[in-house]
């Protein structure tokens, strides 16, 4: 359960949230990306309310999570095509966007394969041009790294720094606190349902300091 949850991320801005298993970090990304209704308070994406204007609101954002939303029995350009469609994108657009994506990513040889038959690293590259599909202006990365190997993982760091995504705003749950500050303007730590501890960049500490910030918090509350 989330208590008192008071976040304001500004356009642009790359948060990276940390916290132990059962903090409540999913839960949050799920509310803010529409997957899960609020029993209580107000989320506003882009001054739309969550819970009042859902499909408007998942228009604007795009999810990348260690879950890829794929179906396994349709190829790669027909995983695309749905999820295109479903955000209302017309098709000569749509086309064309699916043939610059999957360059991007590495997947323009696989586009007619069936997914079920992608290895997990190649599932979580199809996901990232899932997710920017349609251009969305915030990204969550809801532990995306979960279960790729180190070569698979730093294939998904190459695309995303290569992508264009410097003027959306950047949500990332994460247990990697190397890597979470390395990407963040802005961190919190997610203890028991609240916000511990919050620090902008000009503010935020060294790796090894951060452990044992996040140690402290984590063990204090």
């Amino acid at each position: 359960m989330l208590r008192d949850i008071n976040l304001d991320i500004k356009t642009g801005d790359f948060l990276t949230i940390f916290g132990p298993n059962g903090a409540g970090k999913t839960t949050l990304v799920k509310i803010m990306s529409t997957l899960v209704s609020p029993t209580s308070g107000t989320v506003l994406v882009h001054d739309l309310d969550v819970k009042k204007s859902p499909l408007e609101v998942r228009r604007l954002i795009g999810v990348i999570s260690h879950e890829t939303y794929l179906y396994q029995d349709l190829s790669a350009k027909e995983n695309l095509l749905f999820f295109g469609r479903m955000y209302g994108m017309h098709r000569d657009k749509l086309e064309a966007r699916i043939h610059e994506l999957v360059e991007e990513v590495g997947l323009q040889y696989r586009l007619d394969d069936r997914v079920g038959t992608f290895s997990r690293g190649m599932k979580q590259r199809l996901s990232i041009a899932r997710a920017i599909l349609h251009d969305p202006k915030i990204l969550f990365l809801d532990e995306p790294y979960t279960g790729l190997d180190q070569h698979a993982a730093a294939t998904f760091d190459s695309i995303l720094n290569e992508l264009d995504v410097s003027d959306k705003t950047q949500v990332m749950v994460s247990h990697d606190i190397e890597r979470g500050l390395a990407l963040a303007d802005k961190v919190v730590i997610l203890h028991g349902g609240k916000i511990v501890y919050e620090a902008a960049k000009d503010k935020m500490e060294g790796v090894e300091q951060f452990r044992h910030t996040y140690e402290h918090y984590v063990k204090e509350v």
